[in-house]
């Protein structure tokens, strides 16, 4: 190709499809970026609501909030829409975590309540017994 001329359509392709490349690592690398955060914030929420769940067993509070769920999930829906995302997605998204931490929250109570049912170990005597 001489200076000045255009490049050929494969040439031009191969620039464009490099240039496509390019920017979808970058974008994917980004995508993983924010992957590993959303997974690093779930932990947090999680143990967040591992200590409710154990603070509700201790105290016979029922595992789950119907009222705080629904203040929770239109909370989000608005969130959503401030952001542009899709609510009804967020709110699928929060249902299936309300899920997951009532189904901890029994499970907690569950054991709570078991540990408490379970008889106490036999007292030593208090002194040296004749015998």
């Amino acid at each position: 190709m001489s200076e000045g001329t255009a490049p050929a359509a494969g040439e031009a392709a191969s620039v464009a499809d490099e240039a496509a490349r390019e920017r979808l690592l970058y974008l994917r690398g980004s995508i993983d970026n924010l992957d590993a955060a959303l997974v690093h914030l779930l932990a947090e929420r999680f143990k967040c609501t591992q200590q409710v769940g154990e603070l509700k067993a201790r105290h016979s509070l029922p595992p789950a909030d119907p009222a705080r769920e629904a203040a929770q999930i239109e909370r989000l829906r608005r969130l959503a829409e401030d952001a542009k995302l899709d609510p009804a997605f967020a709110e699928k998204f929060l249902n299936f975590i309300i899920g997951e931490v009532v189904r901890h929250h029994r499970a907690i109570a569950d054991r709570t309540h078991e540990a408490s049912a379970e008889p106490a170990e036999p007292a030593e005597p208090a002194g040296p017994t004749a015998g």
